[in-house]
């Protein structure tokens, strides 16, 4: 049974990529632009009609927050025709997408947990075209399955962890928005999600429960909590001082609160979600390793 994976070389790509060898059932396809040009359609429904993939997780994203908000036309494309598109191919290969979205659908003015049924009203550009791929998408196929995400991070790529490591270990002391809340995601943990849902319902059609789900690690933080965890965590001495986020002013907004409440995927598909700073001591040892 095939997996495609589009955005292979991402953050949750590369995690899925170094457990694929756990899953001898499945035959992992992983691409990336150089492979597969997702804003090619033509290439991408004749590649699909020709491995025919059971299974299509879509990492790929536009995720440069600030840029979007002046480069449209391309966040547009990534994050709203490329899913749409991807609906599309599964429905004429009958095959089954899942599709990673983000905590940056909400406004953030909520004080509880975000369900997949509160109102949605994003504040970006990002957010904006991130909202409207999951309704293009559901639109093209009813039967896919969108995990909206947060704050990820992993031990590939550039992110939040990494960035903090390098400038803890250069300053003497850093400046981190302080009122800003959420969780951050640890892309293995959502990787097994995935791989989770894919191997129950390659075994069981009944299942796949198409529709929204929430996926973070447990538990709740600022960034300035996050960034202090990681210098606590990696031994790293360095004053981190909190700051109001109008101290560090962006071109895209970003949601004051984003908690999501994860009461739906755990108790759809079983999944276990470890608290967040446990996953985050996994990943810096794993980073260290390297």
């Amino acid at each position: 049974m095939k997996v495609l994976i589009t955005g292979a070389n991402g953050q949750l790509g590369s995690e899925i990529k170094s457990k694929a060898n756990n899953y001898s059932g499945l035959e992992f396809l992983f691409t990336d632009v150089n492979e597969l040009d997702l804003s090619d359609f033509d290439a991408v429904m004749a590649y699909c009609q020709k491995e025919k993939p059971a299974y299509i997780v879509n990492c790929a994203a536009y995720t440069a927050v600030d840029v979007a908000e002046t480069d449209t036309e391309l966040a547009a494309l990534i994050n709203t025709k490329v899913p749409s598109f991807l609906g599309k191919v599964a429905k004429a290969i009958n095959g089954k997408v899942i599709h990673i979205s983000t905590d940056y659908v909400f406004d953030g003015l909520a004080c509880t947990p975000y369900s997949e049924a509160d109102l949605v009203d994003p504040d970006s550009v990002y957010g904006k075209t991130k909202l409207n791929g999951e309704i293009a998408l559901v639109k093209e196929d009813p039967k896919a399955i969108i995990i909206r995400t947060s704050w990820l991070y992993s031990a590939y790529g550039k992110n939040f962890v990494k960035t903090m490591m390098k400038l803890g270990q250069e300053r003497d002391e850093l400046k981190v928005v302080c009122d800003q809340v959420g969780t951050p995601t640890y892309a293995a943990d959502l990787a097994d999600a995935i791989l989770v849902i894919i191997e129950k319902s390659a075994s069981d059609e009944a299942a796949w429960k198409a529709g929204i789900y929430h996926y973070s690690n447990e538990g709740v933080c600022s960034w300035y909590d996050f960034a202090k965890a990681i210098h606590e965590i990696g031994g790293i001495e360095c004053n981190v001082h909190p700051i109001p986020t109008e101290e560090y002013p962006t071109p895209a907004k970003r949601p004051a609160y984003s908690v999501l409440n994860k009461s739906k995927i755990k108790r759809n598909f079983g999944i276990t979600i470890p608290y967040w700073r446990d996953s985050l001591k996994v990943c810096m040892e794993k980073l260290q390793e390297k």
